[in-house]
């Protein structure tokens, strides 16, 4: 447990801030998901859902959650399959 003031404060700021990039990288999983299912059930609007997976990981990467070369990786992953599917 935290001693000092600051520590304290430091734990409770780590606590928000953690509550924050959970609800992001979330958000993020779920869209890559849905787009790798649609890719693989080669549905028609899986272009569409590749398009909101990668603008939900330039939001991830924008907002630190993950790193820039993190996103750019599964961005080109995700890229890779739909055009190999279609």
């Amino acid at each position: 447990m935290a001693n000092t003031k600051s520590a304290i404060k430091r734990m409770r700021q780590n606590e928000r801030r953690r509550a924050r990039n959970r609800a992001v990288r979330s958000r993020m999983r779920t869209f890559v998901k849905r787009a790798n299912t649609a890719i693989v059930a080669g549905e028609e609007d899986a272009a569409e859902a590749v398009r909101a997976a990668i603008s939900e990981l330039d939001r991830a990467a924008q907002k630190g959650v993950i790193h820039r070369n993190n996103a750019a990786r599964r961005k080109s992953r995700l890229m890779k399959k739909l055009h190999a599917a279609g």
